[in-house]
Protein backbone atom coordinates (compact mmCIF):
# COMPACT_ATOMS: atom_id res chain seq x y z
CA UNK A 1 0.00 0.00 0.00
CA UNK A 2 1.66 3.10 -0.66
CA UNK A 3 1.25 6.16 2.26
CA UNK A 4 -0.73 9.17 0.65
CA UNK A 5 1.41 12.50 0.70
CA UNK A 6 -0.50 15.33 1.22
CA UNK A 7 1.37 17.45 -1.19
CA UNK A 8 0.65 14.72 -4.01
CA UNK A 9 -2.01 13.30 -5.85
CA UNK A 10 -2.88 10.84 -8.54
CA UNK A 11 -3.19 12.38 -11.88
CA UNK A 12 -7.06 11.11 -12.07
CA UNK A 13 -7.40 13.93 -8.87
CA UNK A 14 -6.37 16.69 -11.19
CA UNK A 15 -8.95 19.48 -12.65
CA UNK A 16 -8.41 20.45 -15.80
CA UNK A 17 -5.63 23.56 -16.54
CA UNK A 18 -4.00 21.96 -13.14
CA UNK A 19 -0.19 21.89 -13.58
CA UNK A 20 2.33 19.63 -11.62
CA UNK A 21 5.56 17.61 -11.46
CA UNK A 22 5.58 13.86 -12.17
CA UNK A 23 6.61 12.30 -9.09
CA UNK A 24 5.94 8.56 -9.39
CA UNK A 25 4.74 5.95 -11.46
CA UNK A 26 3.25 3.02 -9.65
CA UNK A 27 2.03 0.56 -12.41
CA UNK A 28 3.13 -2.76 -12.87
CA UNK A 29 6.36 -3.40 -15.43
CA UNK A 30 4.64 -3.13 -18.73
CA UNK A 31 2.73 0.17 -18.14
CA UNK A 32 4.91 1.65 -16.70
CA UNK A 33 7.53 1.37 -19.78
CA UNK A 34 4.35 1.96 -21.69
CA UNK A 35 3.83 5.16 -20.33
CA UNK A 36 7.77 6.02 -20.00
CA UNK A 37 7.79 5.89 -23.56
CA UNK A 38 5.22 8.12 -23.98
CA UNK A 39 7.11 10.31 -22.30
CA UNK A 40 5.21 10.19 -18.74
CA UNK A 41 9.01 9.83 -16.26
CA UNK A 42 9.35 11.06 -12.82
CA UNK A 43 10.61 14.81 -13.13
CA UNK A 44 8.49 15.69 -16.07
CA UNK A 45 5.76 18.87 -15.84
CA UNK A 46 2.61 17.97 -17.43
CA UNK A 47 -0.83 20.20 -18.00
CA UNK A 48 -4.51 18.53 -17.78
CA UNK A 49 -5.67 20.02 -21.18
CA UNK A 50 -9.32 17.81 -20.72
CA UNK A 51 -11.58 15.19 -19.65
CA UNK A 52 -13.77 13.30 -21.65
CA UNK A 53 -17.30 13.92 -20.08
CA UNK A 54 -18.55 10.04 -18.53
CA UNK A 55 -15.63 9.10 -16.95
CA UNK A 56 -13.32 8.57 -20.33
CA UNK A 57 -9.98 9.10 -20.71
CA UNK A 58 -7.37 12.74 -19.57
CA UNK A 59 -5.84 14.29 -22.04
CA UNK A 60 -2.33 15.51 -21.01
CA UNK A 61 0.88 17.54 -22.03
CA UNK A 62 4.26 16.90 -21.39
CA UNK A 63 6.78 18.91 -22.89
CA UNK A 64 5.35 19.00 -26.64
CA UNK A 65 3.60 15.76 -26.81
CA UNK A 66 -0.07 15.26 -25.76
CA UNK A 67 -1.54 12.33 -24.89
CA UNK A 68 -4.83 10.54 -23.52
CA UNK A 69 -5.17 8.41 -20.92
CA UNK A 70 -7.48 6.19 -19.79
CA UNK A 71 -8.70 6.91 -16.12
CA UNK A 72 -7.10 3.93 -14.24
CA UNK A 73 -4.16 4.58 -16.10
CA UNK A 74 -3.50 7.93 -14.51
CA UNK A 75 -4.32 6.36 -11.08
CA UNK A 76 -1.20 5.60 -11.61
CA UNK A 77 0.55 8.32 -11.91
CA UNK A 78 1.31 10.80 -8.97
CA UNK A 79 1.76 13.98 -8.99
CA UNK A 80 3.27 17.10 -6.73
CA UNK A 81 0.65 20.01 -7.78
CA UNK A 82 2.41 23.61 -8.69
CA UNK A 83 1.17 26.35 -7.09
CA UNK A 84 -1.65 28.59 -8.90
CA UNK A 85 -0.80 31.57 -10.49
Amino acid sequence: MVRENPETVLLDAFRVEERGTIVSIEAQESLYHRLAALGLRPGKKLRLLRRAPFGGPLQIRVGMTEVMLRPREARCVRIAREPRS
